[in-house]
């Protein structure tokens, strides 16, 4: 085991995992932290914490995973590579681990211009594949960056993202293999709307050899209102809408837009179960954390397996 998190034993175990997503607030308010959490409890297998998603500024992501393991849940302790260098990521690595924290998930980060602070200096010191490597190097080796060793080395199971709708498609499957080689344990992707796009993704990851070495979680967002779906298409890089989601939207009665939209993300929960090179779903259901009690009963996700 490499760290013995809740989330590395369900996928070595070969059971279909069911992640979470839980978002700190813009405040110290603890109370918030835990409402949020209540829900998720028995529900998830894991549940990401975001570190200052979308550029704006929220309580850090090491303190709501402390809170959330309070509450019963085995955070995903997310660290982007927007606001440290690699000295204090290399820190906050060390101080994770050593308050319980068992998995981590490596990422870019949005950029600083997209949030409430677009004067801010970008530091992007390593990248989000260099993170990757940078933990398990103190891992494994139980060395710094600069080759000092570590009195101690963190034990975290290590997670990274993807997305297989941005552009060239031909070279997405080449940058998850980057972070495969990088020392990646495990994936969650982008939003999926687009499923064509997805199928043709993972059978690349397949025939590459890829999905032996990393567990893929693919990322499912139900959609609340037609409104998001069109902000999502029209406004968010990297996410790929195609019209057929919005045309299904809008030919539902409008007090059951959130209900057919929470139905599409059960079928493609469903459809993930059955996909070769898929090991779970990583549900983003954003701000409406009281959903996922009911999104993973339809999904026909629960009871959640103990390992």
């Amino acid at each position: 085991m490499k760290s013995g998190s809740n989330l590395e034993k369900i996928l070595r175990a070969g059971h279909f995992a069911f992640t979470g997503e839980l978002g700190p607030p813009r405040g110290s308010n603890v109370e918030a932290v835990r409402e949020k959490a209540k829900p998720l409890v028995g529900n998830v297998d894991a549940v990401n914490i975001t570190d200052n998603q979308t550029a704006m500024v929220r309580m850090s992501s090491w303190a709501a995973s402390l809170i959330a393991i309070e509450e019963g849940l085995e955070p995903n302790y997310q660290m982007v590579c927007r606001d440290r260098n690699r000295l204090a990521m290399q820190a906050d690595i060390l101080g994770a681990s050593a308050l319980g924290i068992r998995n981590m998930l490596c990422l870019s980060g949005d950029h600083q211009q997209f949030g409430d602070h677009p004067q801010s200096k970008g530091v992007f010191d390593i990248d989000s594949t260099q993170l990757i490597g940078t933990v398990k190097k103190m891992r494994d080796e139980a060395k710094f960056l600069g080759g000092a060793d570590i009195d101690g080395p963190p034990k975290l199971f290590i997670g990274g993202a993807a997305n297989p709708f941005a552009e060239p498609h031909e070279w997405r499957v080449h940058r998850l293999a980057k972070k495969v080689a990088a020392g990646v344990d495990f994936v969650q992707t982008q939003c999926i709307f687009n499923m064509e796009r997805m199928r043709t993704w993972v059978k690349e990851a397949v025939d590459m050899g890829l999905t032996e070495k990393v567990y893929i979680l693919a990322g499912v967002t139900p959609m609340k209102s037609i409104g998001m779906a069109r902000y999502m298409q029209l406004k968010v890089p990297g996410m790929d809408v195609p019209n057929e989601i919005i045309k299904r939207l809008q030919g539902v009665d409008k007090k059951k837009v959130a209900d057919e939209g929470i139905k599409i993300a059960c079928e493609q929960i469903e459809e993930f179960k059955e996909m070769k090179g898929v090991a779970g779903v990583h549900l983003m259901a954003i701000e409406w954390e009281h959903k996922v009690p009911e999104i993973a009963e339809r999904a026909n996700v629960l009871p959640r397996p103990v390992v």
